[in-house]
C-alpha cells in the first residue's frame, strides 16, 4: 500500500487518559495517521479537542453521527478508513454499529460493550458487514506474551494443567469517585460501566490473556466479588475458580482496592513437562520452569525466540519494551490486516483480538455476577 491508513476518533477528547493512548499507540509503527475525530459528548469540547490536535476545522465534528456521515460522503482518498472508539462503556456500541453499516472498519476498546445483547448483536453486526473490528487488549501485544502462546501451541509445556492469574490494582482504595474523578466515575456507575466493575475493568484483560495464551477456553468458572468501596453498587474485587475445557483447573484474583499495588497482571501456566510466567510489570522476561532442563528466561533480545514474538519487538535489546509498544502491536497487525484487504490481498495469519473475544468477555462478565449472586455456584459461560 502506498499511503498510509486514515483514522478517525470517537472519544478521547482533552483531559482522556485513554484517548491519548490509542493516539500514540497507532501512529508509532508510521502505518497511521489520525484524520478526524468526534472527541467528546459535548460539541464544544469536541471542536477544542481537534484543534489541540492540529486538525483541520471541517475534520473535527460534533458528534459521531455527524462524523460517520460527513466521512462517508467524502471522496474514498479523503475520507477515513476505520474509527477509533475509545469512550466509556455504554457508547461503545451504537457508534460501532453505525459505523460498520456505513462501511467503516473498527477498533473498540473493551470490554466491547455494556450489556452482552450488544455484543451478541454486534458479531453480527460485523460479520454481516464484511467489516475488520480489533478489540484493544493491549497486553496481548507483548513479545513475550506471544511467546508464551507460541510456546503452548508448539507444545513445549506438554498439556496445561494448572492456570494462575493476577490483576491488582490500589487505585480505588479510597472513595475517588466521590471528588469528581473522571476515570473512578463512569467506572463504579453502572449505567456506563455495565454490571461488572473492575471484573469489566481489569478482569476481563485477565481473561483474555489466559485463553489467548493457553489456546484454550474456560469452560465454567464460580466467582466470589467484593464491593468495598462505600456506597459502590459493582464490584471492586473478586476471586474466582476456573474449569477449562481440556479439564485444567486455574484460578484468578482481581482488585482495585489492593492498597500498594499498581498494575500487577501476572500469569503463570503449568503443563505436563514444564511451566511459564510473566509479570506485566517486568514484561521483558518470560520465566520458564522444565522436568528436565535448568531455568531459562527468555527476554525479547532475540535468542530463541518464537517468529510471533520476534515480529513484536522494535527496540534493541535491553531497552524496555511496555504498555506502549503493546498497545502499538495490536494497531499495527490490525493495520496489517486492513493494508492487505485494501490492496485485495489476503494474509495467512491474524493476530488481534476480535469480535468473537469481546463476546467472551462479556460472556465472562455475566457468568461471574450470576455466579456471585447464587453463592459462589459453578456457572457455565461457552
Amino acid at each position: 500500500m502506498k499511503r498510509k491508513l486514515r483514522m478517525g476518533m470517537i472519544g478521547g477528547g482533552i483531559g482522556s487518559f485513554i484517548g491519548d493512548v490509542h493516539r500514540k499507540a497507532a501512529g508509532m509503527d508510521g502505518m497511521i495517521d489520525l484524520v478526524c475525530g468526534a472527541f467528546s459528548s459535548s460539541a464544544e469540547k469536541s471542536m477544542a479537542s481537534g484543534k489541540a490536535l492540529y486538525l483541520p476545522e471541517e475534520r473535527c465534528y460534533k458528534n459521531y453521527e455527524e462524523m460517520i456521515m460527513k466521512e462517508k460522503a467524502l471522496p474514498a482518498e479523503q475520507r477515513m478508513d476505520f474509527v477509533a472508539i475509545v469512550t466509556p462503556n455504554h457508547r461503545h456500541f451504537s457508534p460501532a454499529k453505525l459505523a460498520l453499516e456505513n462501511g467503516f472498519h473498527v477498533v473498540c476498546d473493551k470490554p466491547m460493550t455494556l450489556t452482552l445483547e450488544e455484543a451478541i448483536e454486534l458479531e453480527k453486526i460485523v460479520t454481516k458487514s464484511g467489516k475488520l473490528f480489533a478489540l484493544t487488549h493491549n497486553y496481548t501485544g507483548h513479545p513475550l506474551v506471544k511467546q508464551a502462546r507460541a510456546m503452548v501451541a508448539n507444545g513445549d509445556l506438554g498439556n496445561i494443567r494448572k492456570i494462575q492469574v493476577q490483576y491488582l490494582q490500589g487505585w480505588l482504595a479510597t472513595s475517588l469517585e466521590k471528588t469528581d474523578h473522571k476515570q473512578a466515575s463512569w467506572r463504579v456507575d453502572p449505567k456506563q460501566s455495565g454490571i461488572g466493575g473492575a471484573l469489566g475493568d481489569i478482569g476481563t484483560h485477565a481473561e483474555n490473556l489466559v485463553e489467548y495464551i493457553t489456546g484454550l477456553k474456560i469452560e465454567e468458572l464460580a466467582a466470589d466479588l467484593g464491593r468495598f468501596g462505600e456506597g459502590r453498587i459493582l464490584d471492586d474485587d473478586g476471586n474466582l475458580l476456573l474449569r477449562m475445557e481440556n479439564g485444567a483447573k486455574g484460578t484468578m484474583s482481581f482488585s482495585q482496592i489492593a492498597v500498594g499495588e499498581e498494575n500487577s497482571l501476572s500469569i503463570k501456566v503449568y503443563g505436563e513437562k514444564g511451566s511459564l510466567e510473566w509479570h506485566q510489570e517486568n514484561p521483558n522476561q518470560l520465566i520458564t520452569h522444565w522436568l528436565k532442563a535448568p531455568l531459562k528466561i527468555f527476554t525479547t533480545n532475540g535468542n530463541d525466540l518464537y517468529p510471533e514474538a520476534l515480529n513484536s519487538c522494535r527496540i534493541p535489546a535491553g531497552h524496555p519494551e511496555g504498555y506502549l509498544e503493546a498497545f502499538a502491536t495490536i494497531y499495527k497487525n490490525f493495520a496489517t490486516h486492513l493494508m492487505a484487504l485494501l490492496d485485495n490481498n489476503t494474509i495467512e495469519k491474524t493476530d488481534y483480538p476480535t469480535v468473537a473475544d469481546g463476546v467472551r468477555g462479556m460472556k465472562f462478565i455475566y457468568a461471574a455476577v450470576e455466579s456471585d449472586k447464587n453463592n459462589s455456584t459453578w456457572t457455565k459461560f461457552q
